[in-house]
Protein backbone atom coordinates (compact mmCIF):
# COMPACT_ATOMS: atom_id res chain seq x y z
CA UNK A 1 0.00 0.00 0.00
CA UNK A 2 1.33 3.28 -0.96
CA UNK A 3 -0.74 5.71 1.74
CA UNK A 4 -3.36 7.95 1.32
CA UNK A 5 -4.58 11.24 2.13
CA UNK A 6 -8.19 10.79 3.58
CA UNK A 7 -10.74 13.73 3.93
CA UNK A 8 -13.82 14.04 6.28
CA UNK A 9 -16.13 16.78 6.66
CA UNK A 10 -17.26 17.94 9.97
CA UNK A 11 -19.47 20.86 8.67
CA UNK A 12 -17.54 23.48 7.72
CA UNK A 13 -13.99 21.56 8.72
CA UNK A 14 -12.16 19.31 6.33
CA UNK A 15 -10.21 16.98 8.46
CA UNK A 16 -6.99 15.78 6.12
CA UNK A 17 -5.57 12.55 7.12
CA UNK A 18 -1.89 11.47 6.20
CA UNK A 19 -2.64 7.28 6.14
CA UNK A 20 0.46 5.27 5.86
CA UNK A 21 0.26 1.84 7.87
CA UNK A 22 3.62 0.45 9.29
CA UNK A 23 5.43 3.60 8.11
CA UNK A 24 4.43 6.60 10.69
CA UNK A 25 2.79 8.24 8.61
CA UNK A 26 5.68 8.62 5.52
CA UNK A 27 4.82 10.32 2.59
CA UNK A 28 4.85 7.97 -0.87
CA UNK A 29 4.85 9.69 -4.37
CA UNK A 30 1.33 9.24 -4.39
CA UNK A 31 0.20 10.73 -1.14
CA UNK A 32 2.07 14.22 -2.09
CA UNK A 33 -0.01 14.24 -5.35
CA UNK A 34 -3.21 13.63 -3.25
CA UNK A 35 -2.47 16.13 -0.62
CA UNK A 36 -1.77 18.87 -3.78
CA UNK A 37 -5.76 17.73 -5.65
CA UNK A 38 -7.19 18.46 -2.17
CA UNK A 39 -5.63 21.38 -1.22
CA UNK A 40 -6.37 22.75 -4.86
CA UNK A 41 -9.93 21.86 -4.70
CA UNK A 42 -10.45 23.59 -0.92
CA UNK A 43 -10.21 27.09 -1.97
CA UNK A 44 -13.19 26.92 -4.26
CA UNK A 45 -15.40 25.33 -1.55
CA UNK A 46 -17.41 28.28 -0.30
CA UNK A 47 -18.83 26.19 2.48
CA UNK A 48 -15.46 25.41 3.83
CA UNK A 49 -14.09 27.55 6.37
CA UNK A 50 -11.04 25.64 8.12
CA UNK A 51 -8.53 22.45 7.24
CA UNK A 52 -7.13 20.11 10.14
CA UNK A 53 -4.17 18.57 9.01
CA UNK A 54 -3.05 15.61 11.06
CA UNK A 55 -1.93 11.80 10.91
CA UNK A 56 -3.13 8.33 12.17
CA UNK A 57 -2.45 6.62 14.70
CA UNK A 58 -0.50 8.68 17.08
CA UNK A 59 2.27 9.86 14.46
CA UNK A 60 2.13 13.55 12.36
CA UNK A 61 4.82 12.18 9.47
CA UNK A 62 7.65 10.64 10.10
CA UNK A 63 9.22 12.17 6.67
CA UNK A 64 9.32 10.62 3.07
CA UNK A 65 9.14 7.32 2.09
CA UNK A 66 12.69 5.59 2.09
CA UNK A 67 11.67 2.57 0.27
CA UNK A 68 10.56 4.38 -2.94
CA UNK A 69 14.12 6.15 -3.45
CA UNK A 70 16.26 3.78 -5.43
CA UNK A 71 13.76 3.80 -7.99
CA UNK A 72 14.18 7.19 -8.63
CA UNK A 73 16.27 9.38 -6.80
CA UNK A 74 19.55 8.49 -8.84
CA UNK A 75 18.30 10.43 -11.99
CA UNK A 76 18.56 13.94 -11.84
CA UNK A 77 15.75 14.87 -13.92
CA UNK A 78 13.46 11.90 -12.19
CA UNK A 79 15.01 13.43 -8.52
CA UNK A 80 14.37 17.06 -9.91
CA UNK A 81 10.42 15.53 -11.03
CA UNK A 82 9.89 14.91 -7.59
CA UNK A 83 10.89 17.60 -5.77
CA UNK A 84 9.00 20.08 -8.12
CA UNK A 85 6.33 18.76 -9.32
CA UNK A 86 5.36 16.44 -6.75
CA UNK A 87 6.51 17.52 -3.51
CA UNK A 88 7.16 21.44 -3.75
CA UNK A 89 3.72 21.81 -6.30
CA UNK A 90 1.72 20.02 -2.82
CA UNK A 91 3.40 22.50 -0.20
CA UNK A 92 2.56 25.46 -2.65
CA UNK A 93 -0.99 24.68 -3.16
CA UNK A 94 -0.92 24.24 0.87
CA UNK A 95 0.32 28.14 1.03
CA UNK A 96 -1.58 29.40 -1.90
CA UNK A 97 -5.13 27.69 -0.42
CA UNK A 98 -7.22 30.59 1.05
CA UNK A 99 -8.79 28.38 3.83
CA UNK A 100 -7.55 28.57 7.40
CA UNK A 101 -5.47 25.32 7.60
CA UNK A 102 -4.49 23.76 11.40
CA UNK A 103 -1.93 21.36 12.08
CA UNK A 104 -2.60 18.66 14.98
CA UNK A 105 0.88 17.25 15.70
CA UNK A 106 1.51 13.94 17.47
CA UNK A 107 4.47 12.11 17.84
CA UNK A 108 6.99 12.25 15.03
CA UNK A 109 7.24 15.47 12.93
CA UNK A 110 9.99 14.72 10.51
CA UNK A 111 11.39 16.17 6.76
CA UNK A 112 8.05 15.87 4.96
CA UNK A 113 6.12 15.80 7.86
CA UNK A 114 7.87 19.32 9.09
CA UNK A 115 7.62 20.63 5.93
CA UNK A 116 3.59 19.95 5.47
CA UNK A 117 3.24 21.13 9.25
CA UNK A 118 4.94 24.54 8.26
CA UNK A 119 2.27 25.03 5.50
CA UNK A 120 -0.38 25.11 7.75
CA UNK A 121 -1.38 28.55 9.48
CA UNK A 122 -1.72 27.42 13.23
CA UNK A 123 0.27 24.33 14.47
CA UNK A 124 -0.65 22.75 17.66
CA UNK A 125 1.49 19.78 19.51
CA UNK A 126 1.61 16.91 21.80
CA UNK A 127 3.85 17.16 24.52
CA UNK A 128 5.71 13.88 23.13
CA UNK A 129 5.84 15.43 19.55
CA UNK A 130 9.50 15.04 17.99
CA UNK A 131 10.52 17.80 15.28
CA UNK A 132 13.66 17.47 12.83
CA UNK A 133 14.74 16.83 9.39
CA UNK A 134 17.25 14.48 9.38
CA UNK A 135 17.88 14.22 6.22
CA UNK A 136 22.01 14.71 6.58
CA UNK A 137 22.12 11.05 7.59
CA UNK A 138 20.30 9.94 4.34
CA UNK A 139 23.19 11.67 2.35
CA UNK A 140 21.14 14.56 0.66
CA UNK A 141 20.14 18.31 1.24
CA UNK A 142 16.70 19.52 1.47
CA UNK A 143 15.09 21.00 -1.89
CA UNK A 144 15.47 24.59 -1.80
CA UNK A 145 12.07 25.26 -2.04
CA UNK A 146 11.42 22.83 0.93
CA UNK A 147 14.20 24.52 3.01
CA UNK A 148 12.82 27.84 2.51
CA UNK A 149 9.14 26.65 3.86
CA UNK A 150 11.40 24.76 6.75
CA UNK A 151 13.41 27.89 7.14
CA UNK A 152 10.48 30.35 7.39
CA UNK A 153 8.64 28.34 10.33
CA UNK A 154 11.20 27.30 12.67
CA UNK A 155 13.56 30.27 12.08
CA UNK A 156 16.88 30.25 11.25
CA UNK A 157 19.01 28.56 14.66
CA UNK A 158 16.61 25.91 14.60
CA UNK A 159 16.42 25.43 10.54
CA UNK A 160 20.21 25.19 10.42
CA UNK A 161 20.57 22.74 13.38
CA UNK A 162 18.31 20.44 11.78
CA UNK A 163 19.71 20.63 8.06
CA UNK A 164 23.31 20.38 9.00
CA UNK A 165 23.71 18.33 12.45
CA UNK A 166 20.29 16.08 11.83
CA UNK A 167 18.94 17.64 15.08
CA UNK A 168 15.57 16.53 16.56
CA UNK A 169 13.80 18.49 19.32
CA UNK A 170 11.18 18.12 21.56
CA UNK A 171 8.23 20.52 21.24
CA UNK A 172 8.71 22.54 24.38
CA UNK A 173 11.91 23.99 22.09
CA UNK A 174 9.54 24.36 18.95
CA UNK A 175 6.86 26.42 21.34
CA UNK A 176 10.01 28.49 22.31
CA UNK A 177 10.84 28.95 18.70
CA UNK A 178 7.42 30.05 17.48
CA UNK A 179 6.75 27.13 15.31
CA UNK A 180 3.87 25.91 17.79
CA UNK A 181 0.88 28.02 18.73
CA UNK A 182 0.42 25.46 22.01
CA UNK A 183 1.80 21.98 23.83
CA UNK A 184 -0.98 19.86 25.70
CA UNK A 185 -1.09 16.71 26.88
CA UNK A 186 -1.12 13.89 24.38
CA UNK A 187 -4.75 12.64 24.78
CA UNK A 188 -6.12 16.62 24.43
CA UNK A 189 -4.71 17.61 21.04
CA UNK A 190 -7.13 16.29 18.75
CA UNK A 191 -10.00 17.68 20.86
CA UNK A 192 -7.70 21.03 21.16
CA UNK A 193 -7.30 21.13 17.63
CA UNK A 194 -10.89 20.66 16.52
CA UNK A 195 -11.87 23.08 18.64
CA UNK A 196 -9.60 25.67 17.76
CA UNK A 197 -10.39 24.99 13.88
CA UNK A 198 -14.21 25.59 15.38
CA UNK A 199 -13.19 29.19 16.71
CA UNK A 200 -11.58 29.97 13.08
CA UNK A 201 -14.80 28.48 11.41
CA UNK A 202 -17.42 30.39 13.52
CA UNK A 203 -15.23 33.73 12.35
CA UNK A 204 -16.05 35.92 9.34
CA UNK A 205 -14.63 33.36 6.13
CA UNK A 206 -14.55 36.00 4.35
CA UNK A 207 -11.97 38.16 6.21
CA UNK A 208 -10.34 34.51 6.68
CA UNK A 209 -9.44 33.89 3.50
CA UNK A 210 -8.36 37.70 2.47
CA UNK A 211 -5.70 37.68 5.50
CA UNK A 212 -5.03 34.41 3.77
CA UNK A 213 -3.94 35.64 0.67
CA UNK A 214 -2.15 38.50 2.21
CA UNK A 215 -0.29 35.93 4.24
CA UNK A 216 0.28 33.88 1.19
CA UNK A 217 2.09 36.67 -0.73
CA UNK A 218 4.29 37.10 2.06
CA UNK A 219 5.27 33.72 2.18
CA UNK A 220 6.09 34.27 -1.34
CA UNK A 221 8.53 36.78 -1.07
CA UNK A 222 10.53 34.88 1.76
CA UNK A 223 10.98 31.85 -0.90
CA UNK A 224 11.61 33.55 -3.90
CA UNK A 225 15.76 33.89 -3.10
CA UNK A 226 15.84 30.82 -3.76
CA UNK A 227 14.88 30.49 -7.65
CA UNK A 228 18.56 31.21 -8.45
CA UNK A 229 19.44 27.82 -7.22
CA UNK A 230 17.23 25.90 -8.91
CA UNK A 231 19.13 25.08 -12.04
CA UNK A 232 21.77 22.92 -9.96
CA UNK A 233 20.15 22.20 -7.48
CA UNK A 234 19.31 17.93 -7.94
CA UNK A 235 22.85 17.58 -9.90
CA UNK A 236 23.82 15.13 -6.56
CA UNK A 237 21.93 13.15 -7.59
CA UNK A 238 24.18 10.11 -8.96
CA UNK A 239 26.28 11.20 -5.76
CA UNK A 240 27.79 8.15 -4.03
CA UNK A 241 26.90 9.68 -0.42
CA UNK A 242 23.57 9.68 -1.94
CA UNK A 243 23.32 6.35 -2.88
CA UNK A 244 25.26 5.46 0.72
CA UNK A 245 23.19 7.56 2.86
CA UNK A 246 19.92 5.76 1.45
CA UNK A 247 21.46 2.38 0.92
CA UNK A 248 22.33 2.60 4.90
CA UNK A 249 19.30 3.33 5.99
CA UNK A 250 17.35 0.86 4.23
CA UNK A 251 19.74 -1.70 5.63
CA UNK A 252 19.19 -0.47 8.89
CA UNK A 253 22.79 -0.08 9.05
CA UNK A 254 25.33 3.61 9.85
CA UNK A 255 26.14 4.87 6.77
CA UNK A 256 29.67 5.53 5.63
CA UNK A 257 30.53 8.99 4.13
Amino acid sequence: MAGEIRIEREGAIAVVTLVHAGRLNAMSRAMWRELRAAFETFGADAALRCIVVRGEGGAFCAGGDISEYPAFRFDPAELRTFHEDEVGAALQAMLDCSVPAVAQIEGACMGAGLEIASCCDIRLAGASARFGAPIAKLGFPMAPREAAVVHRAVGDVLARDMLLAAGVHDARRLLDAGFLLRVVSDDTVADEAIAYARRIAALAPEAARANKRVLAALTSQAMAGVAGLLPTAYDYADASEHREGIAAFLAKRPPHF
